[in-house]
Protein backbone atom coordinates (compact mmCIF):
# COMPACT_ATOMS: atom_id res chain seq x y z
CA UNK A 1 0.00 0.00 0.00
CA UNK A 2 2.84 2.53 0.62
CA UNK A 3 4.28 1.47 -2.45
CA UNK A 4 0.90 2.20 -4.25
CA UNK A 5 0.65 5.95 -2.31
CA UNK A 6 4.40 7.11 -2.89
CA UNK A 7 3.86 6.22 -6.58
CA UNK A 8 0.39 8.18 -6.92
CA UNK A 9 1.65 11.16 -5.42
CA UNK A 10 4.87 10.94 -8.17
CA UNK A 11 2.48 10.70 -10.83
CA UNK A 12 0.36 13.56 -9.63
CA UNK A 13 3.48 15.73 -9.37
CA UNK A 14 4.62 14.54 -12.78
CA UNK A 15 1.24 15.84 -14.00
CA UNK A 16 1.29 19.15 -12.45
CA UNK A 17 4.97 20.01 -13.88
CA UNK A 18 3.44 20.33 -17.55
CA UNK A 19 0.03 20.32 -19.80
CA UNK A 20 0.46 16.78 -21.32
CA UNK A 21 2.25 13.65 -20.78
CA UNK A 22 1.77 10.23 -22.94
CA UNK A 23 0.99 6.79 -21.24
CA UNK A 24 4.46 5.50 -22.39
CA UNK A 25 6.14 8.41 -20.92
CA UNK A 26 4.99 8.55 -17.47
CA UNK A 27 5.37 4.58 -17.34
CA UNK A 28 8.65 5.04 -18.14
CA UNK A 29 9.26 8.00 -15.35
CA UNK A 30 7.64 5.43 -12.90
CA UNK A 31 9.25 2.41 -14.08
CA UNK A 32 5.54 0.73 -14.15
CA UNK A 33 3.67 -0.26 -17.49
CA UNK A 34 1.05 1.61 -19.08
CA UNK A 35 -2.05 -0.65 -17.40
CA UNK A 36 -0.38 0.22 -14.21
CA UNK A 37 -1.20 4.00 -15.19
CA UNK A 38 -4.17 3.80 -16.12
CA UNK A 39 -5.45 2.29 -12.57
CA UNK A 40 -2.96 4.86 -10.98
CA UNK A 41 -5.46 7.67 -12.80
CA UNK A 42 -8.27 5.95 -12.33
CA UNK A 43 -7.38 6.24 -8.71
CA UNK A 44 -6.43 10.03 -8.54
CA UNK A 45 -9.91 10.65 -10.25
CA UNK A 46 -11.73 9.20 -7.64
CA UNK A 47 -10.03 11.46 -5.28
CA UNK A 48 -11.13 14.32 -6.99
CA UNK A 49 -8.37 14.83 -9.54
CA UNK A 50 -9.95 16.29 -12.92
CA UNK A 51 -7.07 14.18 -15.15
CA UNK A 52 -8.00 14.00 -19.14
CA UNK A 53 -7.41 11.48 -21.39
CA UNK A 54 -7.18 11.08 -24.87
CA UNK A 55 -6.52 8.05 -26.22
CA UNK A 56 -4.49 7.46 -29.76
CA UNK A 57 -0.90 8.06 -31.00
CA UNK A 58 -1.35 11.36 -29.83
CA UNK A 59 -3.47 11.25 -27.26
CA UNK A 60 -2.01 11.65 -23.50
CA UNK A 61 -3.29 12.65 -19.92
CA UNK A 62 -3.48 16.12 -19.05
CA UNK A 63 -4.06 17.27 -15.26
CA UNK A 64 -7.76 19.35 -15.71
CA UNK A 65 -9.33 22.22 -13.84
CA UNK A 66 -12.29 21.02 -11.41
CA UNK A 67 -15.47 21.94 -10.19
CA UNK A 68 -13.59 22.06 -6.25
CA UNK A 69 -10.23 22.23 -5.21
CA UNK A 70 -8.03 19.17 -4.31
CA UNK A 71 -5.27 18.69 -2.27
CA UNK A 72 -2.06 20.35 -4.44
CA UNK A 73 1.06 18.82 -3.92
CA UNK A 74 4.03 21.31 -3.15
CA UNK A 75 7.77 20.16 -2.97
CA UNK A 76 9.75 22.09 -0.11
CA UNK A 77 10.95 25.35 -2.06
CA UNK A 78 7.15 25.40 -3.53
CA UNK A 79 5.81 25.14 -0.18
CA UNK A 80 8.13 28.05 1.26
CA UNK A 81 7.72 30.26 -2.02
CA UNK A 82 3.58 29.76 -1.59
CA UNK A 83 3.94 30.66 2.04
CA UNK A 84 5.93 33.80 1.60
CA UNK A 85 3.94 35.11 -0.90
CA UNK A 86 0.87 34.72 1.47
CA UNK A 87 2.62 36.39 4.38
CA UNK A 88 3.29 39.26 2.05
CA UNK A 89 -0.16 39.06 0.41
CA UNK A 90 -1.60 39.62 3.98
CA UNK A 91 0.21 42.75 4.40
CA UNK A 92 -2.26 44.31 1.96
CA UNK A 93 -2.19 46.28 -1.74
CA UNK A 94 -5.71 44.36 -2.99
CA UNK A 95 -8.41 44.97 -1.07
CA UNK A 96 -10.05 42.69 1.03
CA UNK A 97 -7.02 39.80 0.35
CA UNK A 98 -5.75 40.43 3.70
CA UNK A 99 -7.86 38.29 5.91
CA UNK A 100 -7.91 35.44 3.26
CA UNK A 101 -4.03 35.26 2.31
CA UNK A 102 -3.92 34.71 6.66
CA UNK A 103 -6.47 31.92 6.59
CA UNK A 104 -4.35 30.01 3.68
CA UNK A 105 -0.99 31.01 5.47
CA UNK A 106 -2.37 29.04 8.71
CA UNK A 107 -3.65 26.38 6.93
CA UNK A 108 -0.25 25.90 4.84
CA UNK A 109 1.13 26.10 8.24
CA UNK A 110 -0.36 23.06 10.24
CA UNK A 111 0.42 20.68 7.11
CA UNK A 112 3.89 21.67 6.92
CA UNK A 113 6.84 19.46 8.10
CA UNK A 114 8.49 20.61 10.81
CA UNK A 115 11.67 21.34 8.71
CA UNK A 116 9.69 23.95 6.59
CA UNK A 117 7.73 24.86 9.65
CA UNK A 118 11.56 26.17 10.54
CA UNK A 119 12.51 27.77 7.50
CA UNK A 120 9.05 29.42 7.68
CA UNK A 121 9.24 30.59 11.04
CA UNK A 122 12.98 31.90 10.48
CA UNK A 123 12.12 33.52 7.42
CA UNK A 124 8.66 35.68 9.29
CA UNK A 125 10.62 36.16 12.41
CA UNK A 126 13.79 37.83 10.70
CA UNK A 127 11.14 40.04 8.36
CA UNK A 128 8.79 42.85 8.76
CA UNK A 129 5.98 43.67 6.84
CA UNK A 130 4.85 47.51 6.80
CA UNK A 131 1.27 47.77 5.02
CA UNK A 132 1.81 49.93 1.61
CA UNK A 133 0.59 53.62 1.71
CA UNK A 134 -0.53 53.12 -1.22
CA UNK A 135 -4.52 52.96 -1.83
CA UNK A 136 -5.71 49.53 -2.33
CA UNK A 137 -6.88 47.95 -5.63
CA UNK A 138 -10.43 46.74 -5.61
CA UNK A 139 -10.34 43.08 -6.93
CA UNK A 140 -13.20 42.85 -8.79
CA UNK A 141 -11.15 45.65 -10.60
CA UNK A 142 -8.01 43.63 -11.48
CA UNK A 143 -9.70 40.92 -12.39
CA UNK A 144 -11.86 43.24 -15.02
CA UNK A 145 -8.81 44.55 -16.69
CA UNK A 146 -6.86 41.04 -16.31
CA UNK A 147 -10.16 39.44 -18.06
CA UNK A 148 -10.09 42.31 -21.71
CA UNK A 149 -5.98 41.99 -21.44
CA UNK A 150 -6.11 38.27 -22.22
CA UNK A 151 -9.38 38.66 -24.71
CA UNK A 152 -7.75 41.51 -26.08
CA UNK A 153 -10.81 43.82 -26.20
CA UNK A 154 -11.33 47.49 -25.52
CA UNK A 155 -11.73 48.82 -22.27
CA UNK A 156 -13.92 51.96 -21.24
CA UNK A 157 -13.37 53.61 -17.82
CA UNK A 158 -13.40 56.41 -15.73
CA UNK A 159 -9.93 57.58 -14.69
CA UNK A 160 -9.87 60.01 -12.02
CA UNK A 161 -7.00 62.55 -12.04
CA UNK A 162 -6.00 65.95 -10.84
CA UNK A 163 -7.71 67.83 -12.92
CA UNK A 164 -11.17 65.41 -12.42
CA UNK A 165 -12.75 62.66 -14.18
CA UNK A 166 -12.28 61.72 -18.01
CA UNK A 167 -13.62 58.80 -19.86
CA UNK A 168 -11.32 56.42 -21.83
CA UNK A 169 -10.92 53.78 -24.05
CA UNK A 170 -8.07 52.00 -24.81
CA UNK A 171 -6.30 48.96 -25.84
CA UNK A 172 -5.27 47.62 -22.32
CA UNK A 173 -1.46 45.43 -22.40
CA UNK A 174 -0.18 44.63 -19.35
CA UNK A 175 -0.74 44.96 -15.46
CA UNK A 176 2.30 45.88 -14.21
CA UNK A 177 2.85 45.84 -9.88
CA UNK A 178 5.45 48.22 -8.66
CA UNK A 179 6.46 51.06 -5.86
CA UNK A 180 3.08 49.29 -4.13
CA UNK A 181 1.07 50.43 -6.57
CA UNK A 182 -0.91 48.63 -9.63
CA UNK A 183 -0.84 50.09 -13.06
CA UNK A 184 -2.49 49.72 -16.19
CA UNK A 185 0.21 49.52 -19.59
CA UNK A 186 -2.47 50.63 -22.48
CA UNK A 187 -2.25 51.48 -26.15
CA UNK A 188 -4.80 54.83 -26.17
CA UNK A 189 -5.63 54.93 -29.83
CA UNK A 190 -7.06 58.86 -29.30
CA UNK A 191 -3.54 59.61 -28.38
CA UNK A 192 -1.66 57.24 -31.21
CA UNK A 193 0.33 56.68 -28.13
CA UNK A 194 0.78 54.71 -25.00
CA UNK A 195 -0.14 55.64 -21.44
CA UNK A 196 0.17 54.09 -17.89
CA UNK A 197 -2.83 54.56 -15.80
CA UNK A 198 -3.04 53.69 -11.50
CA UNK A 199 -5.29 51.45 -11.43
CA UNK A 200 -6.79 52.61 -7.83
CA UNK A 201 -8.11 55.28 -9.84
CA UNK A 202 -9.76 53.69 -12.71
CA UNK A 203 -13.41 52.50 -12.44
CA UNK A 204 -14.26 50.26 -15.62
CA UNK A 205 -17.22 50.43 -17.55
CA UNK A 206 -17.22 48.15 -20.51
CA UNK A 207 -14.51 45.31 -20.80
CA UNK A 208 -16.54 44.01 -24.30
CA UNK A 209 -15.48 46.31 -26.72
CA UNK A 210 -13.76 45.37 -30.15
CA UNK A 211 -11.42 43.16 -30.52
CA UNK A 212 -7.65 44.30 -31.29
CA UNK A 213 -4.08 42.85 -31.80
CA UNK A 214 -1.95 42.86 -29.34
CA UNK A 215 1.09 45.06 -29.82
CA UNK A 216 4.43 44.68 -28.85
CA UNK A 217 5.82 46.05 -25.72
CA UNK A 218 6.63 49.45 -26.16
CA UNK A 219 9.87 50.27 -27.08
CA UNK A 220 10.51 46.67 -27.11
CA UNK A 221 11.26 46.64 -23.16
CA UNK A 222 8.03 47.03 -20.69
CA UNK A 223 10.24 47.04 -18.09
CA UNK A 224 11.97 49.97 -19.19
CA UNK A 225 9.03 51.77 -20.19
CA UNK A 226 7.25 51.84 -16.88
CA UNK A 227 10.52 52.90 -14.76
CA UNK A 228 10.85 55.84 -17.38
CA UNK A 229 7.24 57.15 -17.41
CA UNK A 230 6.66 56.67 -13.78
CA UNK A 231 9.99 58.97 -13.00
CA UNK A 232 8.75 60.87 -15.26
CA UNK A 233 5.33 61.50 -13.85
CA UNK A 234 7.36 62.76 -10.79
CA UNK A 235 8.68 65.44 -11.79
CA UNK A 236 7.52 68.86 -11.28
CA UNK A 237 10.53 71.14 -12.81
CA UNK A 238 11.91 70.03 -16.53
CA UNK A 239 14.72 70.72 -18.56
CA UNK A 240 17.01 69.55 -21.55
CA UNK A 241 20.49 70.37 -21.00
CA UNK A 242 22.95 69.50 -23.55
CA UNK A 243 26.05 67.61 -21.95
CA UNK A 244 29.64 67.59 -22.90
CA UNK A 245 30.12 63.69 -22.97
CA UNK A 246 29.17 60.75 -25.29
CA UNK A 247 25.92 59.64 -24.53
CA UNK A 248 26.33 56.29 -23.99
CA UNK A 249 28.84 57.85 -21.10
CA UNK A 250 25.74 60.04 -19.49
CA UNK A 251 22.88 57.63 -20.06
CA UNK A 252 25.35 54.67 -17.74
CA UNK A 253 25.08 57.29 -15.18
CA UNK A 254 21.63 58.51 -14.84
CA UNK A 255 18.21 56.93 -13.85
CA UNK A 256 16.02 55.24 -16.76
CA UNK A 257 13.84 58.06 -16.33
CA UNK A 258 16.17 60.70 -17.96
CA UNK A 259 16.20 60.44 -21.82
CA UNK A 260 19.44 60.80 -23.59
CA UNK A 261 20.02 61.58 -27.43
CA UNK A 262 22.96 61.47 -28.44
CA UNK A 263 23.95 64.83 -31.04
CA UNK A 264 27.35 63.69 -31.75
CA UNK A 265 30.40 61.43 -30.93
CA UNK A 266 31.05 63.93 -27.60
CA UNK A 267 27.93 65.20 -27.08
CA UNK A 268 24.12 64.88 -25.78
CA UNK A 269 21.04 65.58 -24.77
CA UNK A 270 19.20 64.57 -21.41
CA UNK A 271 15.84 65.51 -20.69
CA UNK A 272 16.19 65.79 -17.04
CA UNK A 273 13.89 66.98 -14.68
CA UNK A 274 13.10 67.40 -11.05
CA UNK A 275 11.00 68.71 -8.10
CA UNK A 276 12.59 72.08 -8.60
CA UNK A 277 15.02 73.69 -10.53
CA UNK A 278 17.30 73.52 -6.89
CA UNK A 279 17.20 70.23 -6.53
CA UNK A 280 17.66 69.56 -10.36
CA UNK A 281 20.81 72.06 -10.22
CA UNK A 282 22.13 69.81 -7.00
CA UNK A 283 21.64 66.78 -9.32
CA UNK A 284 23.31 67.95 -12.56
CA UNK A 285 26.78 68.64 -10.66
CA UNK A 286 26.54 65.00 -9.13
CA UNK A 287 26.64 64.05 -12.83
CA UNK A 288 30.07 65.06 -12.98
CA UNK A 289 30.21 66.38 -16.72
CA UNK A 290 30.58 69.54 -18.28
CA UNK A 291 26.83 70.76 -20.00
CA UNK A 292 24.71 74.00 -20.60
CA UNK A 293 21.73 75.06 -19.59
CA UNK A 294 21.46 78.94 -20.56
CA UNK A 295 18.22 77.91 -21.92
CA UNK A 296 16.35 77.86 -18.77
CA UNK A 297 16.61 80.63 -16.80
CA UNK A 298 15.19 79.40 -13.64
CA UNK A 299 17.86 76.72 -13.30
CA UNK A 300 20.44 78.62 -14.50
CA UNK A 301 19.97 80.78 -11.22
CA UNK A 302 20.33 77.87 -9.11
CA UNK A 303 23.65 77.04 -11.00
CA UNK A 304 24.94 80.29 -10.67
CA UNK A 305 24.13 80.58 -7.03
CA UNK A 306 25.41 77.09 -6.19
CA UNK A 307 28.73 77.54 -8.15
CA UNK A 308 29.02 80.43 -6.26
CA UNK A 309 28.11 78.75 -2.76
CA UNK A 310 31.14 76.60 -4.02
CA UNK A 311 33.06 79.15 -4.40
CA UNK A 312 32.57 80.77 -0.87
CA UNK A 313 33.34 77.69 0.57
CA UNK A 314 36.65 76.85 -0.87
CA UNK A 315 37.89 80.84 -0.08
CA UNK A 316 37.47 80.49 3.62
Amino acid sequence: MLETSTRLLRLLALLQTRADWTGPQLAERLEVSTRTIRNDVDRLRRLGYPIQAEPGVAGGYRLGAGSSLPPLLLDDDEAVAVAVGLRMAASGGVAGTEEASLAALGKLEQVLPSRLRRRVGALHEATLSLPGAAPAVDPDVLSTIAATIRARERLRFDHASEDGTALRTVEPHRLVHTRGRWYLVAWDPSRDDWRTFRVDRMRPRSHHGPRFRRREDPGGDLAGYVERTLGQATWDYRARVRVHAPAEKVAARVPPAVVVEAIDARSCFASVGSDTPRMLAFWLAMVDEEFEAADHPELAEELRALAERYLRAAST
